[in-house]
């Protein structure tokens, strides 16, 4: 029953990520938010290959995946959720919530913490913004990303259903909040106050470091009210304000094997690697 359950899990996952991504280059193509300077031919093949290395490493360094582990959690009834006794109706949405909290502490930490910055910064020297980003992360920083998630859900004690919301939710969510898509303004200023629009975190990946340092969160946009770390436009508007960071600019970076060296990678764009 669990395997039938996992094999579920990936179906649907695949499914709504093929869809999804579909969904948002096709918006990208006929309503940009910004014209992009930097061709997709350059960047789309690295960073889609990054998603790529980064499936077969989880699939060879987990044993189990996020629904795997709230399924076996489950049956051991272990965790805060099974401790506690909380009926579904409270664990289920009081889980989905506490994990994007989650989520949210843990964006705050890769930027905060100097060696997790250098892993996590591969996402943000990105020179444009499209729904690739959203995708494009280091092994290293989807391994410990990965590792915390698991470490969440058992703690939690997170039901398997809220961890299947919630891995879809995400999943999809970074890929729209990442899209470079047009949305009107007022259903923009609207939609924000439930959910990350593309133009909120959009300024998140400014090359300013005052902006970088905002609008951390990916799904629930409420934390980054409630932490002080909301901002609600940037400082040079969507069409002027530069993307990426101030180092590591060069087309070269945007290479698949320039990219795995980054964190390993100084301000003058040499390598200690």
């Amino acid at each position: 029953m669990v395997n039938e359950l996992l094999a579920f899990d990936t179906l649907i996952r695949l499914g709504v990520f093929l869809s999804v991504f579909t969904a948002i280059a096709l918006w990208e193509l006929f309503a940009p938010r910004r014209t992009q300077a930097a061709p997709r031919i350059r960047r789309w093949p690295s960073n889609l290959g990054l998603v790529a290395i980064n499936v077969a490493l989880i699939r060879v360094l987990f044993p189990t995946t996020a629904i795997g582990m709230a399924l076996m959690i489950e049956r051991q009834g272990s965790g805060l959720f099974h401790g506690l006794a909380a009926p579904a109706w409270l664990a289920v949405p009081l889980a989905f919530v506490l994990l994007d909290l989650a989520v949210y502490f843990q964006h705050v930490l890769f930027h905060s913490v100097p060696a997790l910055w250098r892993l996590h910064r591969m996402h943000h020297a990105d020179v444009e913004f499209d729904v690739t980003n959203g995708l494009r992360f280091h092994p290293l920083e989807i391994i410990l990303s990965m590792g915390l998630r698991l470490a969440v859900i058992a703690a939690l004690g997170a039901p398997p259903v809220a961890v299947f919301a919630f891995e879809l939710v995400l999943n999809a969510a970074a890929m729209f909040n990442h899209g470079n898509v047009a949305l009107p303004g007022r259903i923009d200023s609207r939609l924000r106050w439930i959910l990350v629009t593309p133009d909120m975190h959009r300024v998140h990946h400014s090359s300013l470091p005052e902006e970088t340092q905002s609008n951390f969160g990916f799904n629930l946009p409420w934390w980054d009210h409630c932490f002080g770390t909301y901002r609600a436009q940037p400082r040079d508007g969507h069409q002027a304000m530069q993307l990426g960071l101030s180092i590591l600019r060069e087309p070269a970076w945007s290479r698949l094997d320039r990219m795995l060296v980054q964190p390993w990678a100084t301000d003058d764009g040499r390598t200690d690697a």
